[in-house]
């Protein structure tokens, strides 16, 4: 059935003020829903600085308070957090504004180190070089060669060699944090459920309080005792969900690497993302 309505019906009256013109029956979560939705917003804005041009990508939060900007350390560029209220135009002036800061610190991100032949990797924090053997069996192995020199071996075609070397490293890392993790929780009495790997920008690790940890597979190319604080770190979190002078007493309780971690950590965890991108 069609209807038909003889006035004009004011749908942008509706749209702004929706409260006095809603009908019985429209009071609805999906009319409302509707109603308050927002026009499709862009993904990115362009912004100038000098005779540079920067996409910055946008993201909405609903907790946002205000306006930030933070610089993703391995998709190598700047993204603009936004309030809910946030308008484009004000996104778009607050980055203009900081056009200098966004050139600098994307100036400053270290050169990429794409997994390819001859490529240096640390593996557990000493360098590796990384040597397709293209007529070999197998995935990935290290060797040393008579020189003393560590390289990372990588078998079959050179098109999977980016993806290889990943696995690797994620499984690997997942086997360190797996037997990191699992020696804290026995000496705090705690039970970790799952450990998931994942490449995290914002943090090396996180923890929920029913014993889900969660770590950057980036770890395993720091020294060994960076993952192994990161691992307490984690695990002390089921003792203490929080960063409390008590919680920092249950770390330094089993593990006596913290500050010398945390200052690695401080110096060169910036340096740990340029590996496996491209420029």
């Amino acid at each position: 059935m069609i209807c038909f309505c003889a006035e004009r019906f004011h749908w942008r009256r509706l749209w702004q003020n929706p409260g006095e013109l809603l009908l019985p029956g429209l009071q609805d979560m999906a009319t409302r829903a509707l109603l308050y939705r927002r026009p499709a917003e862009p993904a990115t804005l362009l912004v100038r600085h000098g005779s540079q041009f920067f996409a910055i990508r946008l993201r909405r939060h609903r907790r946002a308070r205000r306006y930030t900007l933070r610089i993703h350390p391995t998709d190598r560029e700047a993204i603009l957090t936004m309030p809910p209220r946030g308008t484009l135009v004000e996104a778009k002036e607050f980055a203009q504004l900081h056009g200098g800061w966004i050139a600098a610190r994307l100036g400053r991100l270290p050169k990429a180190a794409p997994f390819q032949p001859g490529t240096v990797v640390p593996l557990r924090g000493v360098p590796h070089r990384l040597v397709h053997r293209a007529g070999e069996r197998g995935t990935v192995w290290t060797e040393t060669r008579d020189s003393g020199d560590k390289i990372l071996c990588v078998a079959g075609g050179i098109e999977h060699m980016d993806r290889r070397v990943h696995d690797f490293l994620k499984r690997e890392a997942r086997k360190d944090l797996q037997k990191a993790a699992q020696y804290y929780a026995g000496e705090l009495g705690v039970r970790v459920r799952r450990i998931t790997i994942r490449d995290q920008s914002s943090r090396w690790g996180s923890c929920t309080s029913a014993g889900a940890l969660s770590f950057s597979w980036r770890l395993i190319l720091a020294p060994p005792f960076v993952l192994d604080y990161l691992a307490a770190h984690e695990v002390a979190h089921l003792v203490e969900m929080n960063h409390s002078p008590r919680f920092w007493r249950v770390v330094d309780k089993v593990c006596s690497s913290v500050t010398r971690a945390k200052n690695w950590l401080d110096t060169n965890g910036n340096d740990l993302h340029r590996y496996g991108i491209e420029d």
